[in-house]
């Protein structure tokens, strides 16, 4: 658990130092396949987001907000002719117009950056408190 906790901390750490650019989505990327790929921090958020004192937070919306970004660059790696559906199609489409520096506040991925980085910082208070 302490080994999965300190992982995070790097990849939260990585998050905190990105300049807004496509590395920083990246990072956002890995932060969150630290979690899903380690089932303590996984569990552990699983039976945050379960509390009902914490669903006034949201935490899940807000997760789910960051897996769409972990979603969509998994999503580049798929087959052409896979069907994503509309909404992981769209993410995809967003996130490589940032990955070829086409950025506009058009783009609600770009336009809600500085949200996903505060997001980030939220999932990562709840899992590592003591390190937060």
């Amino acid at each position: 658990m302490k080994k999965a906790k300190i992982g995070l901390d790097e990849k939260f750490q990585k998050i905190l130092k990105t300049p807004a650019s496509f590395a920083f989505f990246v990072a956002i990327h890995d932060f969150i396949k630290h979690i899903e790929s380690n089932r303590c921090l996984s569990d552990d958020l699983s039976s945050c987001i379960k509390k009902t004192t914490n669903q006034e937070l949201r935490i899940s919306g807000k997760y789910d907000h960051l897996k769409r970004i972990y979603q969509g660059l998994e999503d580049t790696k798929a087959k052409p002719d896979v069907d994503l559906g509309h909404e992981r199609y769209m993410a995809l489409i967003e996130l490589n117009k940032i990955r070829n520096k086409d950025v506009s506040e058009n783009n609600s991925f770009w336009k809600k950056r500085e949200l996903f980085r505060k997001l980030t910082g939220e999932i990562y208070e709840i899992l590592c408190p003591n390190l937060a």
